[in-house]
């Protein structure tokens, strides 16, 4: 198990790497001068060199990009040139703000999802299967900006149950906060909740037709515990792959999320990087996202050799 761990280790640790490249490319991605681009035709000479000089621009590239790149293994990712402030302070400032959210969706499709999938595999052909069906298909269809907006509409405008928007946090004022968080949070769960059902839905009915299944049951094991201790465990790693992927939201949120209920987090703070021109920012949440994003992976290869000792020792 040691050395499947290592392996994967090292294989993050070469994506991350190669995201941080590609990521600092973005400056020699952007038509023309890189500083003029980004303080505007306006901008002097001497503040374009200064940029310049700032950024490193004046010097080789890869130079540049090793220079970049030891800084940000240092948590340092520059000054933003829009906030006058330093982006890992930013991203810091932001990154508790995604995780409530992105946590919170993923519980709520987690917790749903799962068991619908389970539910929805074993009375295959009835009413229930039907009606789970039917709506993890929606799920995977309807927009979440039309989704989001519609929610404002109806509970925070013509019911006023809720806030329109904006974020509160849980530590200032609780209740507040679960308040604003609620539509975001359903919003941004949706489309995970019905892929997750979906999976759950079709690994089970993979696994229930195996030869195992059939023994357990000539035993006269209980259904239950056929269910929970034998099928799932063994349907469950593809779930698990799916659930991996949906934890991108933990960091990465939804841009469409936070931008209808303006939520102040890392989605945004990208955004208004790309509008305004700061790539340093767009940078600094690239590196930020596929870190969260290689971790949450490690841990679903890990899981993989929990959930499936072969694949360990395949290793």
């Amino acid at each position: 198990m040691g050395t499947f761990i290592l392996r994967r280790l090292i294989q993050t640790v070469v994506v991350l790497v190669l995201v941080s490249f590609f990521a600092y490319l973005l400056l020699y991605l952007i038509p023309g001068d890189p500083a003029v681009t980004m303080l505007g035709l306006e901008a002097s000479k001497e503040q374009i060199e200064a940029l310049r000089h700032e950024l490193g621009l004046d010097r080789p590239m890869l130079f540049q990009y090793v220079n970049w790149f030891m800084n940000v293994v240092q948590g340092d990712f520059g000054k933003s040139l829009i906030y006058r402030e330093n982006i890992t302070d930013l991203i810091l400032t932001r990154l508790p703000i995604t995780f409530h959210l992105g946590l919170v969706s993923l519980f709520l499709s987690t917790l749903i999802s799962i068991p619908a999938g389970v539910i929805s595999a074993v009375k295959r052909g009835g009413l229930l299967d039907s009606v789970i069906t039917v709506s993890a298909n929606l799920g995977m269809a309807i927009p979440l900006f039309w989704l989001g907006i519609l929610g404002v509409y109806l509970f925070s405008l013509k019911l006023g149950w809720l806030p329109v928007q904006g974020y509160t946090s849980p530590f200032s004022d609780f209740w507040m906060s679960t308040k604003q968080i609620i539509m975001p949070s359903i919003c941004l769960s949706v489309v995970p909740l019905a892929s997750l059902a979906r999976q759950t839905r079709s690994s089970m009915l993979e696994v229930i037709r195996q030869d195992y299944i059939r023994t357990a049951r000539s035993k006269g094991l209980k259904q239950r515990t056929i269910i929970t201790g034998h099928a799932l465990k063994n349907a469950i790693i593809p779930v698990v792959t799916l659930l991996g992927i949906q934890m991108r939201n933990l960091v990465g949120g939804s841009v469409l999320i936070e931008t209808v209920f303006n939520i102040p987090g890392i989605g945004r703070l990208m955004v208004r990087g790309v509008f305004e021109k700061d790539f340093l920012i767009v940078q600094g949440c690239i590196v930020m996202v596929a870190l969260v994003v290689a971790l949450a992976n490690l841990l679903v290869d890990i899981s993989y050799g929990y959930f499936d000792p072969r694949i360990r020792h395949e290793e």
